[in-house]
């Protein structure tokens, strides 16, 4: 099918997916407020199959090292789906469903799959991850840049995490789990009773971000946005922390995005 924007609607909030643009939300409006920095680069993109950096962009699977591009230097980062355009399988007015096969540099064939479920207070993506023929190891997580500002006062970000991952000047994981430290932060904790960050824009919005997965990065450190990552695991976690995806045991991940007026 198409890669043609969709636009799915709820109440009155909004949601433009743009499969043809790494199949990424460039858009949610709620109330007339648009809560993701606007850009081609921005929205919120989908992180398949790793999620932020891999060290020197090598990954073994068993006895085989496997070299993806070096899109930031050192390192390859936020995986490939973003860079490619996703097909359009099915659409309703709220649901959208769309696909992405895997290919070069990627050196796995399979599929990939994401579900955006718009409510009236809500957003929900869904997304798998199923090899076609060998299995091998996969990340999903979602990258979203939301607006700092939507007119009023800077948004707050909220969370208790149980540890932090202690970053090396690399901007990786050393391997060590450290006490939390305060902002501002371009890093993954872990939220062993699953993710769960709040976002206040004082007087107007609160929004939650929750998942099922135990790792989430919180990027803040861009005056314009605000990153909260849900994620299957750590970044380099193709390295550290695989999980090989199977015929019979594909890799899903949710996450969900739950708003109120305050």
């Amino acid at each position: 099918m198409s890669n043609e924007d969709i636009t799915l609607t709820a109440g009155d909030a909004e949601a433009t997916v743009r499969p043809g643009n790494g199949g990424r939300i460039a858009g949610l409006r709620v109330g007339g407020l648009e809560l993701l920095r606007q850009g081609e680069r921005y929205g919120c993109f989908p992180m398949v199959p790793w999620c932020g950096r891999i060290r020197d962009g090598r990954f073994r699977d068993g006895a085989t090292v496997h070299q993806m591009p070096l899109n930031s230097p050192p390192h390859a980062i936020h995986g490939t789906a973003r860079d490619g355009a996703w097909d359009t399988a099915r659409v309703s007015a709220n649901e959208a469903v769309i696909t992405y096969d895997l290919v070069d540099p990627w050196p796995y064939p399979g599929r990939i799959t994401q579900v955006v479920t718009l409510a009236e207070d809500s957003l929900t993506l869904t997304m798998s991850v199923e090899p076609q023929e060998s299995s091998f190891p996969a990340q999903i997580g979602w990258h979203p840049w939301f607006n700092r500002n939507l007119g009023h006062e800077d948004v707050r970000v909220d969370f208790h995490p149980a540890w932090q991952e202690e970053r090396g000047a690399d901007h990786l994981p050393t391997g060590r789990r450290i006490d939390p430290r305060p902002g501002p932060w371009d890093d993954c904790f872990g939220m062993p009773d699953g993710v769960d960050v709040t976002l206040t824009w004082p007087g107007q919005l609160e929004l939650k971000v929750t998942s099922p997965e135990k790792w989430v990065v919180v990027y803040d450190e861009q005056e314009a946005a605000v990153c909260v990552e849900p994620q299957t695991g750590p970044p380099d976690g193709l390295n550290t922390q695989p999980h090989l995806v199977t015929l019979l045991e594909p890799l899903e991940a949710t996450t969900t995005w739950t708003w109120r007026a305050v």
